[in-house]
């Protein structure tokens, strides 16, 4: 299914439609401030083996990244000191992952590498499902073979063309784009920067 979302102004039964469909164990492709990307409810670990069988992850051996509707929520899934704190708060909302000690209410599949990546993307329609959800949504960047047009991966008719199958919705939130979003390792207080995609850390 091919869905049509705006920044704003959706109805509240599109949005309601969608948080159904991620609390019965859905796969779900969506608009980031970065890339498009597939994701379910973060705290369903069958919709999570969904999720990274479509990927090719191997959740014993990759960080698994959530997103969280706003800043408080990040403490609830994950550990964060002051210091940590203060860095997410001037970068987020916005297009980095930050790397954090996994905290308990996460289920054990996040717990083989006992880390989480956290975004919160600058992007309404993602944050708004998140927020009605009353949950973290898990969240990885689309399947890319480099030997395919890149535009299959920012374009929502062609994104629902290739994987339609294999989830339960394609969010349409328009043209996406191409550059990732920018990691950020804060484990043990320690800053570093993984990799380098959009956004500037201040």
């Amino acid at each position: 299914m091919l869905k049509r979302f705006y920044e704003t102004g959706n109805s509240q039964a599109d949005i309601s439609a969608v948080v159904d469909l991620l609390n019965d164990g859905g796969l779900l492709i969506f608009p980031t401030d970065t890339v498009y990307a597939v994701g379910c409810h973060a705290l369903k670990e069958r919709a999570i083996e969904r999720v990274c069988k479509l990927k090719g992850l191997n959740p014993q051996k990759h960080n698994l990244s959530i997103i969280c509707y706003d800043l408080k929520s990040i403490s609830e899934y994950a550990k964060v000191s002051n210091q940590v704190f203060k860095l997410v708060k001037g970068n987020l909302p916005g297009p980095f992952t930050f790397i954090l000690p996994a905290g308990s209410r996460l289920p054990r599949i996040y717990k083989h590498r006992k880390e989480v990546g956290i975004r919160v993307p600058d992007n309404d329609i993602i944050r708004e499902i998140c927020c009605q959800l009353e949950a973290p949504i898990l969240t990885t960047s689309l399947p890319y073979d480099p030997a395919d047009d890149i535009e299959y991966l920012t374009h929502p008719e062609l994104i629902h063309e290739k994987f339609g199958q294999q989830v339960d919705m394609v969010i349409d939130g328009g043209i996406g784009g191409v550059e990732p979003s920018t990691i950020v390792s804060c484990v043990d207080d320690e800053f570093e920067i993984i990799r380098q995609g959009k956004g500037e850390l201040q």
